[in-house]
């Protein structure tokens, strides 16, 4: 399934924001301007419907409570609320199903978070319309949502599983290579990599092999003299790890594990990894953090060869800051959300007809969209002391 459509209310950044989605979606924006907490609404609905260790309660919690969830500027409606539509096709002319849900504190006494609304309706047949005549009964029945609870969820099951399977990956290199000698907390769904390798570990070994054969050759056309990838488990402990090996003056010089690859080697390898493992929605933030402009430049081209050869596509949201990245001709501007910060909090543009006319004769969307993604007061820096 694919999500065309979010509609947001108070949630973070976003005081009111309703936005069409497409295959691939690019946030562009300065700092601060919410791209993270875009990504995050998906996030939230993955931890709703987790039939493990989630739910709406959780969800909230994990995030530091509805306080820090609810927009600054929601006044005098303190609800926060997300609206998702979902479809069998980006083409489909009306939705197959669409989820909705709002919630706030309950306002007196022990401040519980309750339930305001959960509809769900399929093909425009509503199929849940909360709170009903149960709910008003037992109140905390409130507390909880029915797409959190196996039971309840039998109506509209595909949603719960799509949202539970939405993967979000930002590998950050450190905590893979040192991971034993940092040790600490790891957190649910390992959104930094820690357990990558453990990931990679838990595939069949056909469907291992044939993956890292792939990561392979893509591999040796962006390192420099990269030869191989091998997927091996230590001798004494039994931990899963990574090898590659290099050309070298000494051909005999052994194998490198993954704690001597470089960053950019390894974020790479986690990208190239997440695009071909699943079929569900994929979130990415920054994708070029440590990549070669060059390989930059590339990546909207590897993530639609990359998908037109997989079995099922997936719709992939990312964010990025890299002119490289959207100076490749092939992406669709359709597809390029501008967060602009103001006042009454962020707001979403999308391309006009303008700009569309403009990418469509041969400008890039680091041309026509970037420059106007800049900070209002950049130009400023240059009296700082």
């Amino acid at each position: 399934m694919w999500i065309t459509r979010l509609k947001l209310k108070n949630w973070r950044n976003f005081k009111q924001i309703d936005i069409a989605l497409w295959d691939r979606v690019y946030l562009i924006g300065p700092n601060a301007s919410g791209k993270s907490n875009l990504l995050d609404v998906f996030r939230f609905l993955r931890d709703i419907a987790k039939t493990s260790g989630g739910g709406l309660q959780k969800a909230v919690k994990d995030r530091h409570g509805i306080t820090k969830l609810r927009c600054l500027q929601a006044r005098t409606d303190p609800e926060v609320a997300i609206e998702v539509a979902l479809a069998e096709s980006l083409d489909s002319a009306a939705p197959k199903w669409t989820y909705a849900i709002g919630f706030k504190s309950e306002g007196k006494g022990p401040q519980r978070l309750l339930l305001n609304y959960e509809r769900v309706s399929h093909q425009g047949q509503i199929v849940l319309n909360r709170p009903d005549a149960d709910d008003q009964a037992d109140p905390a029945r409130l507390t909880q949502t029915h797409l959190e609870q196996i039971n309840a969820n039998a109506g509209f099951r595909p949603i719960a599983e799509f949202f539970a399977s939405v993967t979000y990956l930002h590998l950050v290199p450190q905590l893979l290579k040192y991971g034993d000698a940092i040790g600490g907390k790891r957190l649910d769904d390992d959104p930094f990599g820690q357990g990558f390798l453990e990931r990679i570990a838990r595939c069949t070994p056909r469907t291992r092999d044939a993956r890292l054969k792939r990561i392979q050759t893509a591999l040796q056309v962006a390192v420099p003299q990269f030869k191989e990838l091998r997927f091996v488990k230590d001798e004494v402990n039994g931990h899963p790890h990574l090898e590659a090996f290099y050309e070298h003056w000494r051909p005999s010089a052994g194998w490198q594990r993954e704690e001597q690859f470089s960053d950019g080697t390894l974020r790479l390898l986690a990208l190239l990894w997440s695009l071909l493992d699943g079929d569900s929605l994929l979130l990415l933030e920054e994708p070029e953090l440590s990549l070669n402009e060059a390989l930059v430049e590339k990546i909207p081209l590897l993530l639609d060869r990359l998908q037109r050869q997989a079995r099922h596509q997936r719709q992939i949201l990312l964010s990025t800051h890299s002119e490289a990245l959207l100076r490749n001709p092939g992406i669709d501007g359709r597809g390029i959300l501008r967060l602009e910060p103001e006042k009454e909090g962020t707001r979403i543009v999308e391309p006009d007809e303008a700009e569309q006319r403009m990418m469509e004769t041969g400008l890039s969307a680091a041309e026509v969209l970037l420059p106007k993604a800049r900070p209002a007061r950049l130009d400023q820096w240059a009296l700082f002391k």
